[in-house]
């Protein structure tokens, strides 16, 4: 838009005329974007005109004018026609991690025709500069760009001339090197470097120093994200595959999740905090075990314990026993607050209770449990939910262990009733050896194991009695996995 929509209209006809076409041009726009037909949002529209969205909320109840009926009033023929151009755009997105220490590349890009929104994105990078992120035209040296022409923009906000020697520099370099070469290797298209453009967001350490690396890394990144763009990688399969194996190499610490049962799970109730530290620290390491933060530990320390235990056991999936009778969202709220990947409620709290607690847990990420200790129809139970929790508990209570049997049977009736659903089954009461490998036998997901861990005078041995149960149970992912692209 032009200067002139910086001042307020003077009249609700001139208003609505500058509305209408700014409202188009948002819609159009989006539409592109999207390969499909989109409304224009206020916000955007209000960024079109270069005014401030709580300005134009003014304007429009001053002119009295509705936003929702200038939506309706445009063309649908004309924004579905601009969606449908966009169909036929290559518009490709690529990534890629490279190297380490301060030097470290990590590129983001896009690439496709200059006709479409890649090219749009190009035009407007290249216009419209900021302060510390100003984008430059990659150059293998001064007056010799590559072919696609490609806009670099760094991430990092450039603070001085040392920091803009390494974007200018190497970086600059690395990239368009990249560019080049991966026409001339058959990675992008010979026919299509003059109908192309790439716009590639580069990440540069302030602290980088070795020029070198920073070239290389960055050729390399460069490179291999414009394969994978070409390639249209990852395919669905990789991402439904890695996604709850991976770690992000920036985090420290790697998210678990319940991705390839069984697992045991290792209730730790008594409640000492020390006692229970010193546990924690005779257990092995592997990726099938839980730690539970017991109710009775809970109670007497409250969910702050999680965060505590957590210190020891960083890549640990914690699970809360809150038991949850009421204010199941608030109790989810505090749990996860403290870092738990987990919470357990009390099958017999009413079926609201239990839809608000897991709506919140599946609202926030982390796994929702029911335990059905004391629930006399565990399945008629399920079925009143709006939707099953991730994780089903059979439990038979420490008061009312006199034998070996522990519901058994209820595994395969929930699987048969709930075979459309992922639902993790967990088996738990006084949980031995022998009653965890015929419950394993039956098709349990998850066992939970007590006293016959945390009261044993050797730890770790009574551990490993649970992990060499199955062959599955005996792979640590963590020693036996290399990560390979």
């Amino acid at each position: 838009m032009s200067e002139k929509n910086l001042k307020k209209p003077q009249t609700r006809e001139e208003f609505l005329k500058m509305l209408t076409e700014a409202a188009r041009k948002e819609a159009e726009a989006r539409s592109i974007l999207l390969g499909r037909l989109a409304k224009p949002t206020l916000s955007g529209t209000a960024k079109l005109l270069n005014v401030h969205r709580d300005t134009l909320y003014s304007w429009l109840k001053e002119f009295n004018v509705d936003f929702k009926d200038v939506v309706e009033g445009l063309s649908v023929a004309r924004l579905s026609e601009a969606a449908e151009s966009s169909k036929k755009y290559t518009y490709l997105i690529g990534e890629a991690l490279v190297g380490e220490g301060n030097e470290v590349a990590h590129i983001d890009l896009l690439i496709g025709d200059k006709e479409g929104p890649v090219g749009e994105a190009f035009a407007n990078g290249l216009a419209h500069l900021s302060m510390g992120h100003t984008p430059l035209l990659a150059v293998i040296r001064p007056n010799l760009p590559p072919k696609p022409h490609t806009l670099l923009v760094p991430k990092v906000t450039v603070k001085n001339l040392e920091d803009a020697n390494k974007v200018f520099g190497p970086a600059q370099a690395a990239v368009a090197k990249a560019i080049a070469d991966a026409v001339e290797e058959g990675i992008i298209p010979k026919d299509k470097v003059d109908d192309w453009v790439v716009v590639c967001s580069v990440f540069i350490h302030p602290e980088a120093s070795d020029y070198r690396k920073i070239y290389h890394y960055n050729y390399s990144a460069t490179k291999l994200a414009l394969k994978r763009a070409m390639a249209k990688y990852p395919s669905l399969e990789k991402v439904f595959y890695d996604k709850d194996r991976a770690k992000h190499p920036m985090m420290g610490f790697r998210v678990p999740r319940l991705w390839r049962p069984p697992y045991l799970q290792i209730s730790l109730d008594i409640p000492h905090i020390e006692r229970t530290k010193r546990i924690i620290a005779q257990i092995p390491r592997s990726d099938r075990i839980i730690l539970e933060a017991g109710t009775p530990l809970i109670k007497r320390y409250g969910t702050k314990v999680i965060s505590e235990l957590r210190e020891m056991a960083k890549d640990v999936f914690f699970l809360a026993d809150l038991k949850t009778l009421d204010v199941g969202k608030v109790e989810v709220d505090i749990a996860y607050e403290e870092t738990a990947d987990a919470v357990i409620a009390a099958g017999l709290a009413p079926a609201e209770t239990l839809d608000a607690f897991i709506y919140e847990a599946k609202r926030l990420g982390i796994y929702a449990a029911i335990d059905m200790l004391n629930v006399e129809n565990p399945i008629e139970k399920l079925k009143t939910l709006k939707e099953p929790p991730d994780i089903v508990v059979i439990h038979r209570g420490i008061d009312q262990e006199t034998g070996r049997t522990i519901g058994l049977e209820l595994i395969k009736n929930l699987r048969e009733t709930f075979k459309d659903k992922k639902i993790l089954i967990a088996v738990a009461g006084g949980i031995i050896p022998e009653t965890a490998k015929e419950a394993l036998e039956k098709g349990a997901d998850i066992i939970v194991v007590g006293r016959y861990i945390t009261q044993s005078k050797d730890v770790e041995r009574s551990v490993r009695e649970f992990l060499e149960l199955t062959p599955e149970m005996r792979e640590d992912i963590d020693v036996h996995r290399v990560h390979v692209e």
